[in-house]
């Protein structure tokens, strides 16, 4: 099939999805009211809550959901065959991806910018909250892990990016101070902190790590991951329009104008997808079921967005009819990210083989050289075009690992602030969330870590789901939109985290992997086994809860004539 009509159907789905269901769901069920005052607005305090114009809060939520997931995922679920992988993106966030973004945003709006674990207390129970908190831990310890490891492999790989990772951190912090201090033009402050992104990456590319600093430190994963991490700590103790904010919103142009200008150079170059449609139901790294529905963890659906949603852009929204373009909206613009990522693994090789070399080698290595290529139907030279992608990679993941931090944070501080008042201090939280990461990121093989990533963001996804049930149930609406997808995602992803974490336990019980890999593999294994115990415990109140609602609703029906 020709690249082209790939991104067509893309195309399609979004303007249907966007124009069509999210429309209904948004003034049928959901009812957005514009004189509905918001928590950004009511409780505006210039750190958590802060009323933001839909323009920037737009390139806040894409930067802040499309992190390297959905551009890793559909490169490795290619391995499957291009066809169930377009199928998935495509489906997914069709029916699922775009419902549980919008939906998280609109009922924590509706609950006083809760978080989801205020959510849970308000909508399950008290028990639920401690049990989802507990679970939101280790899940945002795995992201930290996962994309901790991205970050790290694409700055030692790729020479170019650390250079434009630190122009990008510039232009963000002074579009903070430009916007929130001196009250600067919203073009001009783009304008201004874009080129400087932009120039980083070209510095980058005339200019690499280890011309400056040498091959032996341009090459250490210690150094790459205490920078990362540091860089983390700074997102999560700052206010938020000092420096998370800011940074994801320049960052966000990066990815975009990457994602623009690469799509023309499909449609200049309209290259046929050379890799089979179709390769057979089991590979290496497991079955089409469940594995590859969580390989593919962002670009479908994501359990990551409705944290962001709830506890930050909920939070940021000034008027509820913003929710649709910036919830539901920025979702389809992800899956097009997705989409662009399969056309980039389609294309690039000649062959499996020749995909299969440059696989083994990370997905980011493949990214860059698809968008060197794209890039280069335009004119831009070979090596810049490279440092484009490899930056792309840095920002995609680097931009989400801030926010993890910062919500392990906030997860310290509501699980264990009870018990001494030192785990509620913002410092001690973020160094401890830091530590695990940079253990896991040390020690875990990422391909594992990426497939138990994977299940366990789907599995946050299916429990959002059911919080946005549970709200549904509470009100009197219909569920259907959100109940289906629910119970689909979460037998998927019970079954994909079972399957990753025996894998890696008995690696471990037979002595098949020894030093670090053994300790990443029993610490993933047992992180894997307590999600799937806890997301079962959750499921038990949530079905509680339900019967709460549906009692309520026969007591409260009028009686018939």
């Amino acid at each position: 099939m020709n690249s082209v009509i790939v991104l067509i159907l893309g195309f399609a789905v979004a303007f249907l999805g966007y124009r069509l269901y999210a429309k209904y769901v948004d003034t049928k069920i959901m009812k957005s009211d514009p004189k509905r005052v918001t928590p950004a607005k009511m409780y505006m305090d210039g750190v958590e809550f802060m009323p933001t114009s839909k323009n920037i809060l737009f390139g806040y939520q894409f930067k802040s959901i499309a992190g390297a997931a959905p551009v890793i995922g559909p490169i490795i679920a290619i391995q499957w065959g291009w066809l169930p992988a377009l199928i998935w993106i495509l489906a997914g966030t069709f029916f699922i991806g775009w419902v549980q973004d919008y939906s998280s945003a609109m009922i924590a709006m509706r609950k006083d910018g809760a978080s989801l674990g205020g959510l849970s207390h308000k909508l399950i129970s008290p028990r639920a909250r401690i049990i989802l908190l507990a679970f939101l831990y280790f899940y945002l310890l795995l992201i930290a892990g996962a994309f901790g490891n991205v970050v790290v492999s694409t700055a030692t790989g790729l020479k170019s990016a650390p250079m434009a990772w630190l122009f990008m951190t510039i232009g963000g912090i002074l579009a903070g101070q430009m916007i929130y201090r001196w009250r600067k033009d919203i073009i001009l402050t783009t304008v201004i902190t874009v080129v400087i992104a932009l120039f980083g990456i070209w510095l980058g590319s005339v200019l690499p790590s280890d011309r400056i600093i040498g091959d032996t430190l341009a090459n250490s994963r210690w150094l790459w991951t205490i920078l990362a991490f540091l860089f983390c700590y700074f997102a999560a103790v700052l206010p938020i329009w000092r420096f998370a904010l800011p940074i994801n919103y320049v960052a966000s142009y990066i990815v975009f104008l990457g994602l623009f200008f690469g799509i023309i150079g499909i449609f200049i170059l309209h290259p046929n997808i050379t890799l089979p449609a179709y390769t057979g139901f089991t590979i290496k790294i497991g079955p089409i079921w469940p594995i590859m529905f969580v390989t593919i963890a962002c670009g479908a659906i994501s359990g990551w967005h409705s944290l962001v949603s709830s506890s930050g852009t909920a939070r940021q929204l000034e008027n509820e009819l913003d929710a649709r373009p910036v919830g539901a909206g920025v979702m389809f613009v992800e899956m097009m990210l997705a989409v662009f990522a399969l056309v980039i693994a389609g294309t690039i090789y000649a062959s499996s083989a020749e995909y299969g070399a440059a696989i083994v080698k990370g997905p980011g290595g493949v990214f860059a050289a698809g968008v060197s290529k794209f890039l280069g139907a335009l004119g831009l030279p070979a090596n810049t075009g490279r440092a484009y992608g490899s930056v792309m990679m840095i920002v995609l993941a680097i931009t989400i690992m801030q926010l993890v931090i910062r919500f392990m944070r906030i997860a310290t501080s509501e699980l264990l602030g009870d018990i001494s008042p030192v785990f509620k201090n913002a410092h001690v939280g973020t160094i401890i969330a830091s530590l695990l990461g940079i253990l896991l990121v040390v020690t875990g093989w990422w391909q594992y870590l990426w497939v138990l990533f994977g299940g366990a963001n789907q599995l946050m996804a299916s429990l959002a789901l059911m919080l946005v049930t549970a709200y549904l149930m509470s009100e009197g609406k219909p569920v259907a939109y959100a109940f289906y997808p629910m119970i689909f995602m979460f037998v998927t992803t019970i079954a994909a985290l079972l399957y990753t974490s025996y894998n890696l336990l008995n690696k471990v019980i037979s002595g098949a992997v020894k030093g670090e890999a053994l300790i990443g593999n029993a610490l993933m294994g047992v992180v894997g086994i307590f999600l799937v115990i806890a997301a079962l415990i959750l499921a038990m109140e949530g079905i509680k809860a339900f019967n709460r609602y549906r009692a309520l609703r026969i007591q409260t029906a009028p009686a018939k004539a």
